[in-house]
């Protein structure tokens, strides 16, 4: 398909270049990221996540507060200036995040929907052919017979049938 010449034949699509180098190999794929943002909203929704994170506030609170004015790193007087900065992080990475997970969720949910509506609809579908089948039969034994058809003598041609299909004698089916 290459030409000698070192070109590309018509055939053949031409790869993406450009400054940056955007191949397979150097972006993650959206779904490992996708699987990654499920994993940390997971992880956030934990109980352990929620004790940890207040563990390491009220922690953090108490050094800055109770520690001599030489060991706190985050003092009172500047209102914890670089708690707030770190927990405004955390939010502004955490929201999209979950937002992702939730928006994959929506559509493996989507796409379960689909397939739960197609199984009814084969469902449907199969006890519809089962009732006009069994409408049938009953419209084929009552015009073998001159009485109607009830429910005992549905079942006794049924047996009747069954055993014939089996080989056996139909009073030996009977109950």
């Amino acid at each position: 398909m290459m030409a000698k010449s070192g070109r590309r034949g018509l055939d053949l699509p031409r790869g993406r270049s450009g400054m940056l180098g955007r191949g397979s190999s150097s972006m993650p794929s959206s779904d490992t990221f996708g699987r990654f943002s499920e994993a940390f909203a997971r992880a956030m929704g934990t109980s352990g996540f929620l004790i940890g994170m207040s563990v390491f506030v009220i922690v953090w609170l108490w050094w800055n507060i109770a520690m001599p004015r030489d060991w706190q790193f985050d003092p009172a007087a500047t209102n914890f200036t670089l708690l707030t900065l770190i927990l405004s992080l955390q939010a502004s990475y955490a929201a999209p995040l979950i937002l992702l997970a939730q928006n994959r969720q929506d559509d493996r949910d989507r796409v379960q929907i689909e397939q739960d509506r197609q199984r009814a609809e084969r469902n449907l579908a199969d006890t519809e052919y089962l009732a006009r089948e069994i409408v049938a039969l009953r419209m084929a034994l009552e015009e073998r017979s001159a009485q109607g058809v009830t429910r005992e003598v549905l079942r006794a041609e049924l047996r009747a049938m069954l055993a014939d299909l089996r080989d056996e004698d139909p009073a030996e089916q009977a109950p």
